[in-house]
């Protein structure tokens, strides 16, 4: 981790936002709109997909992936103009909240203006025109960061004018740009946004053996965290997903959760996700609202920065397409998680969040437990996959305490505590 990245990321909740699918206008102005029911979440920051305009050239679908990028340095048209961009970035701080915007560095859409002005700094395939190593993403062609030192000089350049509005970047498939251009790029960022957040979309382990196993160059979390203050949550990712599937395999992922406290800097910080743009829906993963519920204050709960996709927390079952016009649907998800996601943030800003001892396990029955504690103090937490009652070890002093999300009185006895199926937070001494 950065050696300056600030440890209270961990108290925090970011909230992703595709412009184009997020309201029926589709533009700026549609987030713009929503930002009080957005902020009274609990939200920290807010971050925007690409807000640059699409390649049209293989692009897919109708509109276009917003991750093919024709021009670095303009916006999206049809989501407004700069000085509409300048109003909803202006607004977002108004609420007290962060904004960051997508970096997507590895590549553009074939069409790009770098594309044009400076084919020379393209990656070229065996047959000498402009290629790829991910041979799915046909809609782009990668850069090459070992042509020119001009080309980091154009894209440095690039951050420190977007750093003039925006509090930070998430950058795209960061393991595949050179280590070193992210180090530079954080020092010559600072000196235009101190305090600049940088989110590192890290990527599967499987991911990163499969590209080192065709010659290219793919950075391990471990490598980014030097800098960026947060990375992606993709090395327990699968994990998730095979428990959800087989709540036998929830050992499995509470120890991987578990290894990520020995693997990782002192003061690392993970986004936690239980969906993104590229992820199934946590609603579709988990249709049952109670196991939704309790997922939900698991995913808050966990070591990290918290991400809510926008519609995630109205139980949305749908994955919007990042390639045509695809509008959240605001009005039929499984369940309405908004009051619950707010309880859950004000119970982050806890700074017990933010460090102490911290340790998960799994309990007989399809149940996780997380504990934090700290000199004095000691914030448990259990967490059923399924909604059915179940009775678990937590290792507790006997004694009535309350439940923090719900106010009601829990018991534990002989060391054990009887849940009817949903979350339960409690503290003890």
């Amino acid at each position: 981790m950065a050696k300056d990245t600030p440890i209270s990321l961990r108290n925090e909740v970011m909230y992703s936002v595709f412009v184009r699918n997020f309201s029926p206008e589709g533009n700026f102005e549609g987030v713009r709109r929503s930002l009080d029911r957005i902020s009274a979440l609990g939200v920290d920051t807010i971050w925007l997909m690409p807000i640059h305009p699409v390649g049209e050239v293989s692009r897919k679908g109708g509109l276009g992936s917003p991750y093919a990028i024709r021009d670095y340095r303009a916006v999206n048209p049809e989501y407004g103009t700069l000085e509409d961009f300048r109003r909803l970035v202006d607004d977002i701080h108004a609420h007290g909240m962060r904004c960051i915007i997508d970096v997507v560095y590895n590549h553009t859409s074939p069409d790009s203006v770098l594309a044009h002005e400076h084919p020379e700094w393209f990656f070229r395939g065996s047959d000498g025109a402009p290629g790829r190593h991910v041979d799915d993403w046909s809609d782009i062609v990668d850069l090459d960061y070992g042509s020119s030192g001009a080309l980091w000089d154009y894209q440095i350049d690039t951050l420190k004018y977007w750093a003039e509005l925006v509090d930070g970047f998430r950058c795209d498939v960061a393991p595949m740009v050179p280590l070193d251009f992210w180090l530079r790029a954080r020092r010559e960022v600072a000196s235009v946004r101190p305090g600049c957040l940088w989110l590192a979309e890290s990527v599967e382990p499987n991911f990163i053996a499969y590209n080192r196993g065709n010659g290219t160059p793919c950075l391990s979390d471990s490598e980014l965290y030097q800098a960026f203050d947060l990375c992606y949550d993709y090395d327990v990712a699968n994990s998730f997903i095979a428990s959800v599937r087989d709540k036998s395999l929830l050992p499995a992922y509470a120890a991987a959760l578990n290894a990520q406290e020995g693997a990782y800097p002192l003061n690392y910080v993970k986004l936690r996700f239980l969906e993104n743009h590229d992820r199934p829906r946590a609603a579709f993963l988990v249709p049952d609202a109670r196991s939704l519920a309790s997922w939900t204050a698991f995913l808050y709960f966990q070591r990290g920065t918290a991400l809510v996709y926008a519609g995630q927390e109205r139980g949305a079952q749908h994955l919007p397409s990042l390639f045509d016009r695809d509008t959240v649907d605001w009005d039929g998800g499984v369940a309405d998680l908004s009051a619950l996601m707010r309880s859950l943030y004000d119970l982050k800003k806890d700074p017990i969040f933010a460090g102490g001892w911290y340790s998960v396990r799994s309990h007989p029955g399809g149940v996780l437990s997380a504990e934090y504690s700290l000199p004095g103090r000691r914030l448990f937490g259990v967490f059923p996959a399924v909604p059915l009652p179940a009775l678990i070890e937590t290792g507790l002093p006997d004694g009535q305490y309350p439940d923090l999300l719900t106010g009601r009185t829990v018991e534990v006895c002989f060391g054990m505590l009887s849940t009817s199926g949903g979350p339960v937070i409690i503290e003890t001494a």
